[in-house]
């Protein structure tokens, strides 16, 4: 059925409320990647409560709920099973505290024809309990086979990278169990671990999630650009270019500039693309 862009540009989505502590941001934390090695002070700052700090990246954690919104969106009937992560991007109104009751409000701001798929950005406002604004997420959304419904095709992609060598690159080593670990901190899809399911989507074998590849990324540039000062990070932006799968080595090159950092990320074994077009701004 196509979309009715009247219905469904600018609907409001049921809200989404919850908690989370640190060993929410702890499991997070070993689903991206750190704790290796175990006993370095750096590492133990994600995985221990002493003096734990919270990756900007784990924002897209307690969103995580409002997707399902998708599913009564007026206007909006799409088969589930064509749907792709497009982008994911993060506002962070200030650093993330080590615990908090959220609740998040949600909206589809913006809905563009693609040809062959609609892009819907999903946007979700997450406060503390006493409403102080804590982050936003954008998901963009494709939806394959939803396209022609006579929209704007929207902007074109942005932060490229200089032509220029970049400032450095950072290799990460994911585990092979990555995505098991990942799960944890709620996103399900058997994509990502059953290996008949993902046979059916085309894949050899499960796929690693692509907002784990986001943290990993993050992590990444926290750790070796930032000193691990996660309270630099005001925003984070990224595309998802193709897939990771587990036990590969995440390549992040990196290019500073001014108040921002532009970065992409490849897999080393294949030389193949996982993360375009993505930039962390800093704050002051």
């Amino acid at each position: 059925m196509p979309i009715d862009l009247d219905k469904a540009l600018g609907a409001s989505l049921p809200g989404v409320a919850g908690a989370y502590g640190p060993d929410q941001i702890i499991l997070y934390h070993l689903g991206v990647g750190a704790g290796v090695p175990p006993t370095d002070p750096g590492e133990l700052a994600y995985t221990y409560e002493k003096n734990l700090k919270v990756l900007p990246s784990f924002a897209v954690v307690p969103a995580l709920g409002s997707l399902a919104g998708l599913a009564g969106a007026p206007g909006l009937t799409f088969n589930w099973a064509l749907l792709l992560h497009g982008e994911q991007e993060v506002i962070l109104h200030r650093p993330l505290p080590t615990a908090a009751e959220v609740e998040t409000q949600v909206h589809i701001p913006e809905i563009y024809d693609k040809g062959k798929a609609a892009l819907v950005v999903l946007e979700a406002a997450t406060r503390d309990a006493a409403g102080v604004p804590l982050f936003t997420n954008r998901f963009s959304l494709f939806l394959r086979g939803e396209g022609g419904f006579g929209g704007e095709s929207g902007p074109k992609a942005g932060n490229k990278p200089p032509a220029r060598a970049p400032d450095g690159i950072v290799a990460s080593q994911s585990l092979p169990q990555q995505a098991l670990l990942y799960r944890l901190s709620g996103d399900k899809n058997p994509l990502h671990v059953d290996p008949d399911f993902a046979k059916l989507a085309g894949f050899d074998k499960p796929i690693l999630h692509g907002l784990c590849s986001y943290g990993i990324a993050c992590k990444a540039i926290v750790d070796h650009v930032l000193d691990g000062d996660v309270t630099r990070v005001a925003r984070y932006r990224a595309r998802f270019a193709g897939v990771a799968f587990p036990g590969e080595t995440f390549r992040t090159a990196y290019w500073k500039e001014a108040d921002r950092i532009l970065l992409e990320v490849k897999s080393a074994e294949r030389d193949a693309p996982i993360i375009s077009n993505a930039v962390i701004e800093l704050r002051d």
